[in-house]
């Protein structure tokens, strides 16, 4: 697996130079203005604990490699909540009735998220235990990008509204370590790979940085494409 991890960490370099994480380090917007994105995540967010509950893990694990799986998944299945709770604190129930929020969360301007979950699951209905986890690998290190260019954007908002937000936080990042729960990086190096399970891999690492580059796009242009009007209690987006 240790040319594997080379090819995540090589797409992860390149991830991490994509523009909505250009937009997020752009110190003459506000916080507020940086993560304009995040209620257009919400439906792969929301979507992501079923990826691991009911796509992700089998049980009973037929093998080591499926039970590092599963516990990955016991940990990775539950932070959706701690994103309802931040996009609370954010302002964001205010944007538009429950009807347009549907509306707006199967509509063609956030048809990236959905395809992201849709995809995801072929990829993983598709792959042995052993290409899932090159897969969650994959997935944790686009995670850790997105997390660690939130953390100073929550942290400025934390100081000056008095709130906690434990998504875009401390609190979350602190538990994703940019790998599967309970392996380290030399375990996982070192799980042998025959020439074609290395060479799915190698197309699954690929297939999923892709997935999740087009869904950073769609996150930029709705960031950029709508009028916010922040205070310290509401935000107002037009959808």
């Amino acid at each position: 697996m240790k040319c594997v991890l080379k090819k995540i960490l090589e797409n992860k370099r390149s991830y991490a130079k994509l523009p909505l994480f250009q937009y997020m380090r752009d110190s003459s917007l506000t916080e507020e203005e940086r993560l304009g994105f995040y209620p257009c995540m919400a439906h792969f967010i929301l979507s992501f604990g079923d990826i691991n509950k009911y796509m992700l893990r089998e049980e009973p694990a037929i093998n080591l490699y499926q039970q590092q799986v599963n516990n990955h998944t016991y940990e990775d299945d539950h932070h959706w909540p701690w994103y309802l709770e931040d996009f609370t604190k954010l302002g964001f129930d205010h944007l538009c009735s429950p009807t347009s929020w549907m509306r707006f969360l199967w509509s063609d301007e956030t048809r990236q998220n959905r395809i992201l979950t849709y995809r995801l699951a072929v990829l993983i209905a598709e792959a042995s235990a052993v290409e899932r986890i090159a897969i969650i690998e994959a997935i944790e290190e686009t995670g850790n990008v997105l997390f660690s260019t939130m953390l100073d954007l929550a942290k400025a908002i934390e100081t000056r509204r008095g709130i906690e937000l434990r998504y875009c936080g401390e609190f979350h990042f602190g538990l994703e370590s940019g790998h599967s729960v309970g392996s380290d990086h030399a375990e996982i190096a070192g799980i042998p790979l025959d020439e074609v399970t290395q060479a799915r891999c190698l197309y699954l690492v690929d297939e999923v940085f892709g997935l999740f580059e087009a869904w950073t796009h769609e996150l930029l242009d709705h960031a950029k494409g709508h009028s916010l009007a922040f205070s310290s209690t509401k935000v107002t987006i037009s959808i």
